[in-house]
């Protein structure tokens, strides 16, 4: 769980800016491959780290306060739950990981550890400077 001063929707819009995913999420090179609108269940796109590629597809979508989807290689695979309220004038966002087999378990388990950029704690510590930054530019016009 993390506190963002930042509106739901503009946290919404920055989390589902798949162009803009590397940004915050240590290794993503390039999303290829997009189906159709990333807020429509069914959309599929894959997420490249390098050489090796993520098929990931939307399950489900609430703009702004919800976003499901599946991902997944042999080594990080599973689905994606972020939540997205109203909170103290800014946004608490809630990510769930909740992945499938053995190896992908070790793998989250390895980058759930420590708040280091590459962990999940320290890719949304990066989501949330960013998401904070654009918020107070806007504010600022």
């Amino acid at each position: 769980m993390l506190q963002i001063d930042a509106p739901p929707e503009r946290v919404f819009a920055l989390w589902t800016d798949l162009e803009r995913t590397g940004e915050w999420i240590e290794g993503v090179t390039k999303v290829t491959d997009v189906t159709g609108p990333i807020d429509q269940a069914g959309t599929r796109y894959t997420v490249w780290f390098g050489r090796m590629a993520s098929p990931s597809e939307v399950l489900e979508v609430r703009r702004p306060s919800l976003f499901r989807s599946r991902f997944g290689n042999r080594f990080l695979r599973g689905e994606n739950v972020a939540t997205f309220e109203p909170n103290d004038g800014g946004t608490r966002l809630t990510q769930e990981f909740r992945t499938e087999g053995l190896i992908p378990a070790i793998t989250s388990r390895i980058f759930a550890l420590g708040s280091y950029r590459g962990s999940f704690r320290g890719e949304l510590e990066t989501f949330k400077r960013i998401a904070e930054r654009e918020a107070a530019a806007a504010a600022e016009t």
